[in-house]
């Protein structure tokens, strides 16, 4: 069972878990155990932070993960059938391959300009 190391439901209230709470019982909201299992079949990772809302008439789950490489995943995800809607990755730059850091290069040296002439 993947644990949540730290990970919280985030941005809310005691009303806020308490809606959260209703909507497991109800069944409108798939138990986080069980989805977090079903998103590290698909989506590995260490899940960093967590959050459900109420977004066009449905609710959704916002979670962002920590992978492989120290990648960061954000996914947001059906809350009652635990389907991923959107996935995205933390762009890396250009000129990098995956997972490799390039060092920075050190800056030039200043050259002083020449003292300007009147005129």
């Amino acid at each position: 069972m993947p644990a949540l190391h730290g990970a919280a439901l985030a941005g809310g209230d005691a009303r806020d878990h308490e809606r959260a709470r209703a909507a497991v019982q109800a069944g409108e909201v798939m138990p986080l155990p069980q989805l977090l299992q079903k998103l590290q079949r698909s989506h590995p990772g260490q899940v960093l932070e967590l959050e459900l809302e109420r977004e066009d008439g449905r609710w959704v789950y916002e979670v962002k993960l920590l992978q492989a490489q120290g990648r960061l995943m954000k996914l947001a995800v059906d809350a009652a059938t635990g389907e991923v809607l959107t996935a995205a990755r933390k762009r890396e730059r250009k000129d990098e391959r995956p997972g490799e850091s390039k060092p920075e290069r050190p800056a030039a040296p200043v050259q002083p300009r020449p003292p300007e002439r009147s005129r």
